[in-house]
Parts: structure tokens; C-alpha cells; sequence
């Protein structure tokens, strides 16, 4: 860590955010930088996010809309990030996520480490044997409607680094742009396919 940076991020961060991102797949966003151009330059790709975060001066690029049917006919909005935007929240996942994951149920399954679809079949069979009833309930709209400063408001008392709430109201607030070139200004939206907006 050098000498006056202002956030305490480690350059190892970085590279752990990066194999997990690189693990995942990712198609580039808006810069149309996939990973075969991304690691051509990989080491001082990784730097200059590193040095940006930082220094507080790491700002989101437009996330890439795309509208994808859903099989009752309606329309989910996915946000496609660039790699490194990618990499950028997958730094700040990976600090907050030892923090708040205990506080979910044990059988919670949406998108948590270490658990999948799978393990929520098993425990469905297990508990079958013993509960004789289920709930079963849908948020309808949850990510075109979570407001940001109720969002931000309910990460705050988990949270004693100030860099990642200053990076989450970032990356929340940053625009989509749809494939006609529309743009989508955010308030309350998190369009499904982020990285930090999954935990």
C-alpha cells in the first residue's frame, strides 16, 4: 500500500476480483472490450483500477441495456458492465460479503457463495418429511424498484468503510444505455447482471 492513498484497497484485491469476474464469463459493455483485449495489458489494467479506487476517483462507465422476453410475456432488463467495472464492484463484493451474508437464513439460496439451486432442491426434499406447508412469494418488480437510498440505508449499519458506500452509491447511480441509444437515468432501478447489486 503506498503512501497517501486515500482507501485501503490492496493491489491482491484487485487480481482475486479479476479471477472471480474472469471465472464468470463476462462479456464486455459499453467499451466493447472483451477479455482476449482486456489482458493484453493486464497488469497495468489492474493498476490503473487499483489506483483509481484508491484515490476515490473510480467512476462507473454507462452500463449497456438490454431488454431480454421472460416467459410471461414481459420484459427483464439486464445490465452488462465492462470488465472492469466488473472488476471494480467484485472488490467491493468481496470486502462486504464476509460482513453480510451471516445475516441471511440459512435457507436462502438467490445468489449466495456456496450455495446454488441444487442445494435448495436437497433441502426442500429434506424438509418435506417435516413441514407440512410452504409460502412461496415473488417481489414483482424487486430490481426495477429497490429505491437506492433505502438500499444504501439498510447496507450503512454493516459497512464502517466509507470507500464502498461511496462506491455502491456510484455504481447505483450510473446510467443505462439501451441499444437505441436511449438513455436510462437511476433513482431506484438495478438492472439484473451486476456484480455488487446481486448480494
Amino acid at each position: 500500500m503506498k503512501e497517501g492513498k486515500s482507501f485501503k484497497i490492496t493491489k491482491r484485491e484487485g487480481f482475486t476480483a479479476y479471477k472471480c469476474v474472469r471465472a464468470n464469463k463476462a462479456v464486455g459493455g459499453m467499451d466493447g472490450i472483451d477479455f482476449e483485449k482486456y489482458e493484453k495489458n493486464l497488469g497495468n489494467n489492474l493498476y490503473k483500477i487499483w489506483n483509481r479506487m484508491t484515490s476515490g476517483c473510480y467512476f462507473t462507465k454507462d452500463v449497456k441495456g438490454e431488454e431480454i422476453p421472460k416467459q410471461n410475456g414481459k420484459i427483464r432488463l439486464l445490465g452488462i458492465l465492462t470488465i472492469e467495472d466488473r472488476i471494480a464492484q467484485m472488490v467491493v463484493r468481496n470486502r462486504i460479503e464476509p460482513k453480510i451474508e451471516p445475516i441471511f437464513h440459512n435457507d436462502s439460496y438467490g445468489d449466495r457463495p456456496n450455495k446454488s439451486a441444487l442445494d435448495a432442491i436437497k433441502s426442500e426434499r429434506e424438509n418435506y418429511f417435516t413441514i407440512r406447508w410452504v409460502i412461496e412469494f415473488d417481489i414483482v418488480g424487486l430490481f426495477d424498484n429497490i429505491n437506492h437510498e433505502k438500499l444504501l440505508c439498510a447496507v450503512k449499519p454493516h459497512v464502517s468503510e466509507k470507500w464502498i458506500i461511496l462506491y455502491i452509491e456510484r455504481f447505483l447511480k450510473v446510467p443505462i444505455v439501451m441499444s437505441d441509444g436511449s438513455i436510462i437515468e437511476r433513482e431506484s432501478r438495478i438492472p439484473q447482471g451486476g456484480g455488487l447489486v446481486q448480494f
